[in-house]
């Protein structure tokens, strides 16, 4: 009989249902490292909220241990390559509080509207300030949504309900999809100009980290009001306060901050600034959600192997991984070279498998492929979830299967279709298990993807390569593999570079504006 230990606060719902199943249950909290490590090796399965730190040295003494599962997103508390190198499965449960933090965010901008805090304390104080509380209301007001994903298209459609206008600022956001949740979809500099509210709900990606700065603040409607219930980094928050102290911004309401727990912040004190300690989750209904959906996750991997939101390992069976995994690979190296390429919304995936490949498990292979490319813009997904979050945003996902009909055993085409064009890029898998590009854009060439990679399309024209080596060795980047594609003579090229280190956006600069460059990208892999 397998055996699981709850070391956090979860829902005695989760308990039962641990038991129901045959499953051997102790709750156990409040267990501090040492007491955790002297215990653990008696369990097949660890559940686990925010509180318990799963490190090294736990996942060391943990020497039965199969599975972990956190009630809830993120994964933070643990470590997931130690993990990994133990063959540890860690699930989350991805979708269970989506309504909760939703509602959260139109709370705090009901609060934000009508300074319900301030003139709450105040009223508690005696003071009976009356007229000092003018609010505004929210209908007919335009609120603005940057990330209209899972939570964010919840609080498009509470916001509709509201008789709000709503727009949102999202390059996954397809126009098909964005039309039928009754949200116009917009370029950012549009929406700031043009919100009175706007409410983040995107992951915390290097595309959107601080994307509320100074610069971005100034662009915005004078007096507008701000909600943040997703991450403290997307708003530099010395660049907040200084814009509510020039009335650039009216007020905002923070459920998130940059650093965590904040016991201290430059924004504590404000009287527009309303704060709540990270409660997006915070309802009875999002904790016993996540508690049952991790319970009945764990139970079905510990009793009958079936993987369901599994962060760090794909659903594959034992049988099948050693001859999937390097095609695994190749399809999420696939998916992350067009995903870190596009920069549009996207409407159509399509997979094409010929050869060996297609009576593989290719529906591992398409989460794989689709895993990768929504990563550079979504960091919070991976092979289980990626399927729905393409699923979510209207993105039509297809296979092609074929016999094998041109010189590979095994081939992999990757199309990605969005509002202004088509873009694919095709692989194999070489002797040795070793993933190779074999075409892009209908350009022939090979290449292995390293984890500093330089992509350039340019005019065949001579003069160029002497000049792209000039810049790369005037940056100290030595390179570590050059790779060549062209259409015709004189025609379209590509060119594909890895070299030993960062490629900064200075060199990126430097290169673009080299004669006949048509587009400069760094990569990573």
């Amino acid at each position: 009989m397998p055996k699981v230990l709850i070391s956090d606060k979860l829902s005695p719902a989760a308990v039962q249902i641990f038991k129901d199943r045959g499953i051997e249950v102790d709750v156990k909290t409040g267990l501090d490292k040492e007491e955790l490590i002297k215990i653990i090796g008696a369990y097949d399965g660890l559940a686990i909220r925010s509180a318990t730190k799963v490190t090294p040295q736990v996942l060391e003494a943990a020497t039965n241990l199969k599975v972990v599962g956190r009630a809830g997103i993120g994964v933070d508390n643990v470590d997931l390559p130690a993990a990994t190198a133990r063959g540890v499965i860690v699930m989350n449960t991805p979708f269970g509080n989506s309504i909760t933090t939703a509602e959260h965010a139109i709370a705090m901008m009901f609060a934000l509207a009508r300074d319900i805090p301030q003139a709450n304390a105040s009223t508690h104080a005696g003071k009976w300030e009356k007229s000092k509380f003018m609010g505004v209301e929210v209908t007919a007001k335009v609120l603005g949504i940057i990330g209209c994903g899972n939570i964010g298209s919840i609080v498009a459609d509470r916001a509709i309900g509201l008789r709000m206008k709503v727009i949102a600022f999202d390059p996954f956001l397809t126009p098909e999809r964005a039309a039928d949740m009754g949200v116009e979809k917009v370029e950012l500099d549009d929406l700031l100009a043009r919100a009175d509210f706007i409410t983040l709900h995107t992951p915390m990606t290097p595309q959107t980290k601080n994307i509320l700065n100074a610069a971005n603040l100034a662009k915005t409607k004078k007096g507008v009001r701000i909600v943040n219930c997703a991450r403290g980094g997307l708003i530099v928050e010395a660049d907040l306060k200084a814009a509510i102290e020039s009335g650039q911004v009216a007020g905002a309401a923070l459920d998130v901050f940059e650093e965590e727990p904040a016991k201290t912040n430059i924004l504590f004190g404000m009287e527009q600034i309303i704060c709540t300690p990270h409660l997006g989750a915070s309802t009875m209904e999002a904790q016993e959600n996540v508690a049952l959906q991790v319970a009945e996750q764990m139970s079905d991997y510990l009793l009958d192997g079936a993987i369901t939101n599994s962060i760090n390992v794909p659903s594959v069976s034992a049988d099948e991984a050693p001859k999937l995994t390097p095609f695994v690979t190749l399809a999420m190296q696939l998916g992350s070279f067009a995903g870190q390429l596009t920069e549009t919304g996207i409407s159509e995936v399509t997979l094409e498998f010929e050869g060996d490949v297609a009576e593989m498990n290719t529906r591992v292979l398409t989460n794989a492929a689709l895993t990768g490319l929504l990563k550079p813009q979504l960091t919070d997904v991976n092979m289980v979830s990626a399927p729905v979050i393409a699923k979510e945003r209207n993105i039509q996902v297809s296979e092609v299967k074929r016999e094998q009909r041109g010189a590979y055993e095994t081939y992999i085409r990757l199309t990605v279709k969005t509002e202004t064009q088509s873009r694919s890029v095709a692989g194999t898998v070489f002797s040795g298990g070793k993933p190779r590009l074999i075409q892009i854009k209908g350009v022939n060439m090979e290449a292995s993807l390293g984890e500093h990679m330089l992509y350039i399309t340019n005019q065949d024209k001579p003069g160029f390569i002497g000049a792209l080596g000039g810049i790369l060795g005037k940056a100290s980047l030595n390179i570590a593999n050059f790779n060549l594609g062209r259409e015709e003579a004189g025609g379209n090229a590509i060119c594909l570079i890895e070299v030993d280190g960062d490629i900064t956006p200075a060199v990126i600069a430097e290169i673009k504006a080299l004669p006949h460059v048509v587009q400069v990208k760094g990569l990573k892999f």
